[in-house]
């Protein structure tokens, strides 16, 4: 069963924070303030945060900028994962993931289906890595936020979870970069 190993130091990550909304700014952004919340709590790092619009190219572009940025090793993007014509983050993600994470979306909708029951069916929640940065694209409501931290990506990126996270590989996430 997983656990915290107490004899392992804690290392932080640098989060980067999207939202992603034709309608809210910074001001009303429940949803990123309660995952920035979340973060500071863990003992990690904000690294960026910003608010763009339901528009595909713009999500992707700002995915591979925070991606190419050194000071950010997780992004983690709210908002426009459902079903409407609108919610594009999960094929601006999957635009720019190199390996996309399938279980998260799994883990996620079992934790949802405990909270929500089938309607969780209507999320598209995803994760994947590119450039050495992971990338989670979550529901844009505070509770959707809220379990996906609480229950899968507090453990994961917290190094001294065992058996396995995924702070523990993040210096190989990138190794085919380096190959000769």
């Amino acid at each position: 069963m997983s656990r915290i190993d107490e004899s392992k130091a804690f290392i932080p990550v640098r989060i980067a924070i999207l939202t992603v909304s034709d309608t809210r700014s910074m001001a009303e952004d429940r949803s990123g303030d309660t995952l920035v919340a979340r973060i500071a709590e863990a003992g990690h790092a904000l690294a960026a945060r910003d608010v763009v619009r339901d528009e595909r190219a713009e999500i992707a572009a700002k995915l591979r900028a925070w991606c190419a940025d050194p000071g950010i090793d997780v992004v983690i993007s709210t908002g426009g994962t459902g079903l409407t014509g609108r919610d594009v983050t999960v094929e601006a993600h999957r635009d720019v993931y190199e390996k996309e994470i399938e279980a998260f979306a799994t883990v996620f909708t079992i934790v949802s289906m405990q909270k929500i029951g089938t309607s969780a069916v209507q999320s598209r929640a995803t994760g994947g890595v590119a450039n050495g940065t992971y990338l989670f694209a979550l529901p844009g409501s505070p509770g959707a936020c809220k379990d996906a931290w609480d229950e899968i990506l507090k453990w994961q990126l917290d190094y001294r979870h065992r058996p396995c996270n995924f702070v523990e590989i993040m210096p190989r996430l990138d190794e085919h970069l380096r190959r000769k």
